[in-house]
């Protein structure tokens, strides 16, 4: 029987490069090995503010972007997190056995609280409802990067104390991270991860950009003072550029890079970024024109995998007492 594995992207913001090749590509590797449920988050998404039209139009392209990536809906079930409210209920049934004090410490939270003004309760429980994604579905293994570690630490943390409280319920997710891609930096910031809350217009390559759109960012991308490339000696922004075409192009290496003068060099990963883009582009284009298909992927999912969390909830009910 194969392990179950479970991975999530907000349908907030566009898809960018960092997502791609950080995770949707690495997704595609393994989906043939795990029973994978790949799920676009828009109850996440909500903690802050979204357009309802916006939001509802990014859903659909997210799941046609899953599949212009190579998820194939034979092999995985591609869900939209609020089409199973076993994600919602799960979530506060796993709220109430969770310590304040356990998400007042997240990282993420006091990140985001020292930003804004007023914040919602919907920020502080966003890790519980990350818990209750995984724990929905009894998933063994996680594939989330270096910056959602503390959230699956939390997540072992709740089902730990809830089967300690009420008996054997809910499968630990692994801790280690086995199948987590490239770490994609910010392009005017290479010390800070690639992110689609960033709104500098040169921040992010975004999976839908034009080919010459791609150009005018990678030619504006941070590097250093040197005048060519040294293996030896990258700076971070050189370092990330090295990355990306290495994860796009497992030929190119630093190596190779050696001597090239930056301009030279940009206009390579650019060509080599473009190169790996136009196929998903030109996918997506196909899939989204059909809207009854994605539609019909996301019914298929959802149908998939409703009996497993229905189960869930229906076994943390009456571990908990509950009427079911």
């Amino acid at each position: 029987m194969k392990a179950r594995v479970l991975s999530g992207v907000q349908p907030s913001g566009n898809l960018h490069i960092g997502n791609y090749l950080g995770a949707l590509k690495n997704w595609v590797e393994i989906q043939s090995l795990y029973e994978s449920i790949f799920c676009i988050v828009d109850l996440h998404a909500i903690t802050v503010h979204q357009n309802p039209k916006e939001l509802l139009s990014k859903i659909r392209e997210t799941a046609a972007l899953f599949l212009a990536a190579g998820i194939d809906p034979k092999q995985s079930s591609v869900i939209v997190q609020s089409s199973v409210s076993g994600h919602a209920e799960l979530a506060w049934l796993l709220t109430c056995v969770t310590p304040l004090g356990w998400l007042q410490r997240m990282t993420q939270f006091k990140a985001k609280a020292e930003k804004q003004e007023v914040i919602g309760d919907g920020i502080l429980q966003y890790p519980v409802l990350m818990a209750a994604d995984i724990l929905l579905y009894q998933a063994g293994i996680v594939p989330v990067g270096e910056d959602q570690s503390q959230h699956l630490e939390l997540a072992r943390d709740i089902a730990q104390r809830f089967n300690s409280l009420y008996g054997e319920t809910f499968v630990m997710p692994a801790t280690h991270l086995p199948t987590v891609g490239a770490r994609i930096m910010g392009l005017d910031d290479p010390t800070q991860k690639m992110s689609k809350s960033v709104a500098g217009a040169n921040h992010a390559v975004a999976l839908l950009d034009d080919p010459k759109i791609i150009i005018k960012k990678i030619a504006r991308a941070t590097t250093d003072s040197l005048p060519a490339v040294d293996p030896d000696h990258m700076g971070p922004g050189i370092a990330n550029l090295v990355s990306i075409a290495q994860a796009c192009d497992p030929t190119f290496t630093k190596e190779s890079a050696a001597g090239m003068r930056y301009g030279d060099f940009k206009k390579r990963v650019a060509e080599i970024l473009i190169s790996r883009l136009d196929p998903i582009q030109e996918r997506y284009r196909q899939v989204i024109a059909d809207p009854s298909y994605v539609d019909s992927v996301l019914l298929d999912g959802r149908a998939r995998v409703l009996p497993i969390a229905e189960d869930t909830v229906r076994r943390t009910k009456t571990a908990m007492g509950l009427y079911t």
